[in-house]
């Protein structure tokens, strides 16, 4: 079996997206959704300011001075609940960002501090304080529009269609509310935890569609390397898309030195060419993007290295949670069984014409198993529980593996059985620990 992985050919049809890389670098961040939905209320509020505006202007007009005066009514009442939504809504932010705190320390402490990019990226967590800061911003805005002595015969503004929309709004950060305590309360179990990270973790490796095998030898011979300029950090990802067409645009085939989630420094080389000069400096700008931490996108390896370092605390004698690491382990078994018999090594990047462009390197098998089971296994010894699991595990995936691959499985379970044999004393014990059971001990 070929040890590359084709993102793209003409079999496939999916093209990478040149806006992909920064749509996840936003949602690694927690500024954008509620500073672009405070532009958008003020934007509506400008609106509907401009149909009171109107509506009392048509009613003057006409003389409906009755009807004025009924509006101002019913103005002057929705007034006193937007000047006590204004008053009470930071107090009510002030509660949601404490539960958030409590809920991403929690998760730090006991799982890992990995885990807390799931709070940061979580959807209706950004929804609530999106809408949160929206109302509140809105009373202010609708709270300048009332005149401080309303009179029917000299209204400027009577802001009812203003006073309506914070009302709205009122009602849906009730129901955001009720979902996001739903949300926090599921995120603080850690079945849900794994279950998110196994998501993400599927959703990388759908991004890597498995096309025709392409020849190693093909690439040409190397010409050259462009060294990383910038800050030292972690590959977060790359512009695929924008590589592709430089390369296209060269004629030459780029080769991503460091795999994703490799700690780069200046001056290293970060991209090799094949085939002909290097590209210019300025068209490959912004097309590598380092940062602080690993993220899900383009990284493989980054679900497996959460799972093992739950399952890591969850052994540890602080912890102490052996049923953590069985459950941890159940995912580690199904995110390889998924792998089990695709493509590894590499990810090979077309144009539109089929030519390899940009060569991508990705864990390989044995890479996967090692980050999934090594850590695991070592402090495994002790826990007849995580042992039975963890065999169960190996023997499972040892039955869906093509031949070639069950190598780094096997020395797997011979390492744990000699370990086993090593550190329990007891003969019983030994047995006990060393028998297969999916449940661990149940």
């Amino acid at each position: 079996m070929s040890d590359w992985m084709v993102t793209h050919s003409p079999s496939t049809g999916r093209r990478p997206r040149a806006l992909s890389p920064l749509r996840e670098h936003l949602r690694d961040t927690f500024w954008f959704a509620p500073a672009a939905a405070m532009v958008s209320v003020f934007v509506v509020w400008v609106v509907a300011s401009e149909i009171d505006t109107a509506l009392v202007g048509a009613l003057q007009d006409e003389q409906e001075y009755d009807t004025i005066e009924d509006l101002l009514k019913v103005a002057n009442d929705a007034k006193a609940v937007v000047t006590t939504v204004s008053s009470a809504m930071m107090t009510f932010i002030g509660v949601v960002f404490s539960i958030s705190l409590v809920a991403v320390q929690m998760a730090s402490g006991q799982f890992s501090p990995r885990v807390v990019r799931i709070f940061v990226r979580s959807r209706i967590t950004k929804a609530t304080f999106a809408v949160f800061l929206s109302t509140f911003l809105l009373t202010l805005l609708v709270l300048t529009a009332y005149d401080s002595e309303p009179d029917p015969r000299r209204v400027s503004s009577v802001p009812l269609i203003q006073s309506l929309l914070t009302l709205a709004m009122v009602m849906l950060s009730l129901v955001l509310f009720v979902m996001y305590v739903n949300t926090t309360l599921r995120l603080m179990r850690i079945s849900q935890v794994i279950a998110r990270i196994v998501g993400e973790s599927f959703r990388v490796a759908a991004l890597m569609p498995v096309g025709p095998p392409a020849d190693e030898g093909a690439l040409g011979p190397e010409t050259a390397w462009i060294a990383h300029e910038g800050r030292a950090g972690v590959l977060r990802d790359v512009n695929i898309a924008r590589l592709v067409r430089v390369a296209r645009q060269h004629d030459v085939v780029l080769r991503l030195i460091p795999r994703t989630g490799d700690f780069v420094l200046p001056g290293t080389p970060v991209l090799a060419v094949h085939g002909g000069q290097a590209p210019p400096r300025r068209a490959l700008r912004y097309a590598v993007s380092v940062g602080v931490e690993r993220t899900f996108h383009q990284d493989l390896a980054f679900g497996l290295r959460q799972l093992s370092d739950i399952a890591l605390r969850a052994l540890s004698s602080a912890i102490n949670d052996p049923t953590t690491a069985v459950q941890a382990l159940d995912r580690i078994v199904q995110f390889l069984a998924a792998l089990a018999r695709r493509p590894l090594h590499a990810s090979l990047h077309r144009d539109r014409k089929g030519a390899v462009r940009l060569v991508q390197p990705v864990p390989g098998w044995t890479d996967l198993v090692d980050l999934g089971f090594t850590e695991i296994r070592d402090c495994a010894v002790g826990n007849p529980q995580v042992t039975r699991r963890l065999l169960a595990g190996l023997d499972d995936l040892a039955l869906l593996v093509p031949e070639d691959r069950r190598a780094p499985l096997l020395r797997h379970r011979a390492l744990l059985a000699q370990a086993v044999e090593t550190g329990v004393p007891v003969a019983a014990d030994r047995a006990f620990a060393l028998q297969p059971d999916r449940q661990g001990i149940g």
